[in-house]
């Protein structure tokens, strides 16, 4: 499957899920450009190297995903946008009768906001190429619930439920809207959590990741950005053509108990 020619624009994208979901775009050739709401050194010089390392254009835009004008103007900025990539995503857990309003409203923002944002200035792009793929990183969560995550559930369910809209908003165009839902997923963010929830529970990290990490996981493994890289590059295929609206779990058999 070659993407050469598109260009894809994924959000959150400096690291973890979003880097992996671009560096399986641009290994199909798609040029990328990269977001964050930082702009480093660092940053830029990512992209560089995995447009280097892949033979494609590779930028990196800085946007805040918890402001609404700056999702527009990141795909104002990109140029082109034929296929988006919304992935942007944070967490926090607390019980609803005292999860803080500060951290809900900036992941309902961040989560949700942010692809609706930035799908809707995308959409204009896409109808006058003629071509367009939208890719929401949703989650388990989108399908599912656990205690003490009202924010991120709520959200990632919204994201699921916006991505059928605009599948039927799009039905009779050459342009699919579809919701990856992952599990757990092994990004570096959650390597660096395992050493110290295995001294909370007094387990070896093996055990942690089996009986605490991955209880609802059946599979008992994590997924891995690749995959989730992976499932992106086959939504954006001619073999995906008559995909639009719906939901890839990648779960580890998580959503079927």
């Amino acid at each position: 499957m070659s993407l050469k020619g598109k260009t894809a624009v994924i959000t959150g994208s400096n690291s973890g899920i979003g880097l992996g979901v671009a560096r399986e775009l641009a290994r199909a050739g798609a040029s990328v450009v990269l977001n964050s709401f930082t702009d480093t050194d660092e940053d830029h010089k990512l992209a560089e190297e995995l447009g280097r390392e892949f033979g494609v254009d590779a930028r990196y835009i800085k946007a805040d995903m918890s402001k609404g004008d700056e999702c527009r103007a990141l795909i104002e900025a990109a140029g082109s946008c034929d296929i988006l990539v919304n992935n942007a995503g944070i967490q926090f857990v607390s019980p609803i009768d005292e999860f803080p309003l500060d951290k809900w409203d900036a992941i309902i923002a961040i989560n949700m906001n942010s692809a609706f944002h930035c799908t809707a200035a995308a959409l204009p792009k896409m109808r006058t190429a003629g071509w367009g793929r939208i890719v929401n990183v949703a989650s388990a969560h989108g399908l599912t619930a656990s205690p003490y995550k009202s924010a991120y559930v709520a959200a990632k369910h919204g994201v699921v439920g916006m991505t059928k809209v605009v599948a039927l908003e799009t039905a009779k165009e050459a342009i699919t809207c579809n919701a990856i839902c992952p599990g757990y997923v092994r990004t570096p963010l959650v390597e660096a959590q395992i050493p110290d929830t295995a001294k909370k529970y007094n387990m070896s990290e093996e055990e942690v990741i089996e009986k605490v990490m991955l209880e609802r996981q059946p599979s008992k493994a994590f997924a891995t950005v690749e995959q989730i890289g992976g499932t992106a590059v086959f939504l954006c295929s001619d073999a995906a053509e008559q995909i639009t609206g719906t939901t890839i779990s990648v779960d580890g058999g998580w959503t079927a108990l």
